[in-house]
């Protein structure tokens, strides 16, 4: 909970992987949206009263496109760097694919349906876009590029669009060229603002982990450009605290959001102070007067009004509504059948799939989400019902690595294992530290992550006493994305049909004493 309940916020106010993270104000209320990779449903979308308490409320894209390639998990790939503005009364969201191009999806209600996403941009290695409706009605594209497909970064692209925003209407032209600024590398994610008869350009470069977010301001919007680093880390302890946006409140005070990498964990949403200072934005606690911020860890919360109620986004979720909580992914678009809230009410039913692989890190039908916080706990009660021996099911931890805590179905019974693949991404084969008969197909299952990610699995058979089942796990990421929490049920072998699992709830909690 990042609202301290005193007029004050403490970062990150996302404690959770929402990359590449733009925010527009409309009226009162806020909006964000992030990146989300391979992820389905993709490009979350969230809402708050005063930039410091968020919830989620839609995802943009229901499916990824195109549809057949995303049937299949392809780690690092999908949904890149997206740009949210509003503009003639509908929310446009423009967004990377780094393997297809740049699309677009609108809507009029963000909590409802977005449009079906066209192809704005064809091409490999175009990302991070973001608009720009000019005063005299022309519409502007800026973009980077992806070393890993185009063969180039480094450089910032503008391209002329259609008065509609939907296609191109010129070839492009290089704005701004990183290679020709001393020490940038990386140069990316920009995001094209006007204010005063200036036009400015936020983009960070120096690389994740260690880079800064810079600002540049033309007076014409092909430039040439001037440029300055506006935050950077400083004497804090917030590494690469770069990429964002700029948001302003209803009386005109100015904030900035940006993400930090803290590698398992994600990369983390900070919300920063901003002010202008001769025609330059200074985010963050100013320095020395050079004009770079320094990123704070606790300041006072935007006034916005009456007081927002203290939230965070979802995590929990009974499984007693129509539809799944907002808060869950599959790493691939998912098929009908995998799962059911009606077949038995009141319970998620997994329908136990093929194993398509040796590990998991080739499987579709992985029901995830985010890790929440640096230390939480995530309990389920699951009721295994196989048919075949093979048969596995539980409660999942995934990056390039990943362990499970759940039921295996065996010849002799049930057994309670845990279960451990390092080298995933690489097909690092699964190995069971840790197993024993239990006498019941229901059983509860924990995880308990503590500071470093560290990850400790536990059972309970009567709900009340846990049991610890194996060795510590230390969560990695994947490539792009924090680690993810989940549960999953799959066969092995050459079973010909196969059973279910029901989970009766899934609960996020602070760390059991």
């Amino acid at each position: 909970m990042p609202d301290q309940g005193d007029g004050t916020y403490r970062n990150p106010v996302l404690f959770a992987d929402y990359s590449d993270p733009d925010a527009i104000r409309v009226g009162q209320d806020y909006y964000l949206v992030s990146s989300s990779f391979n992820c389905a449903p993709g490009l979350p979308v969230l809402r708050s009263k005063d930039l410091v308490n968020w919830r989620i409320i839609n995802h943009a894209l229901p499916r990824l496109v195109p549809e057949e390639i995303f049937r299949v998990p392809q780690h690092g790939q999908g949904v890149w760097a997206p740009a949210l503005r509003h503009h003639d009364g509908r929310f446009w969201v423009y967004y990377p694919d780094p393997d297809h191009g740049i699309f677009l999806t609108t809507a009029a209600d963000p909590a409802g349906a977005w449009s079906p996403p066209v192809q704005v941009l064809a091409g490999c290695g175009l990302i991070d876009p973001c608009p720009l409706w000019d005063d005299d009605g022309k519409v502007y594209l800026v973009h980077a590029w992806a070393k890993s497909r185009a063969g180039f970064n480094n450089v910032l692209t503008l391209v002329r669009l259609s008065d509609d925003g939907t296609r191109a209407a010129d070839a492009g032209r290089v704005i701004i060229d990183g290679n020709k600024l001393p020490g940038y590398r990386t140069l990316e994610g920009p995001k094209l603002y006007k204010r005063d008869g200036w036009y400015y350009v936020f983009a960070p470069a120096g690389g994740v982990k260690e880079g800064w977010q810079s600002a540049f301001r033309a007076r014409d919007i092909n430039g040439p450009y001037e440029d300055r680093i506006v935050l950077e880390q400083g004497h804090t302890d917030i590494n690469g605290p770069h990429q964002g946006a700029w948001v302003d409140t209803p009386d005109g005070v100015d904030w900035f959001l940006h993400f930090q990498d803290l590698g398992a964990y994600g990369r983390v949403v900070h919300l920063q102070p901003m002010q202008w200072r001769d025609g330059w934005p200074v985010i963050g606690r100013a320095g020395d007067g050079d004009g770079r911020g320094e990123p704070v860890r606790t300041w006072r919360k935007p006034d916005s009004g009456p007081a927002a109620p203290r939230s965070a986004p979802q995590t929990s979720d009974e499984f007693d509504g129509p539809a799944l909580g907002t808060q869950w992914q599959w790493p691939a678009n998912p098929q009908p059948g995998w799962f059911s809230l009606t077949e038995r009410p009141g319970a998620l039913r997994l329908r136990v799939q093929k194993a398509t692989g040796t590990n998991l890190w080739t499987e579709p039908a992985l029901l995830q989400q985010k890790f929440a916080a640096p230390e939480f706990a995530a309990t389920t009660q699951m009721t295994f019902l196989p048919t075949e021996t093979g048969e596995k099911a539980g409660l999942l931890v995934s990056g390039d690595d990943y362990a499970w805590i759940g039921l295996k179905k065996t010849e002799t019974g049930w057994r309670v294992v845990q279960v451990v693949c390092r080298g995933a991404a690489k097909s690092g084969s699964e190995q069971e530290i840790a197993g024993l008969r239990v006498n019941s197909p229901t059983i509860v299952l924990r995880v308990v992550v503590t500071a470093g990610a560290s990850c400790r699995f536990s059972y309970s058979e009567d709900g009340q006493k846990f049991m610890p089942l194996g060795d510590a796990f230390v969560a990695r990421p994947e490539l792009w994305i924090g680690a993810k929490v989940g549960l999953f049920a799959l066969a092995t072998g050459k079973a010909t049909q196969t059973g279910c699992a029901d989970f009766d709830w899934f609960r996020v909690e602070c760390v059991p004493p």
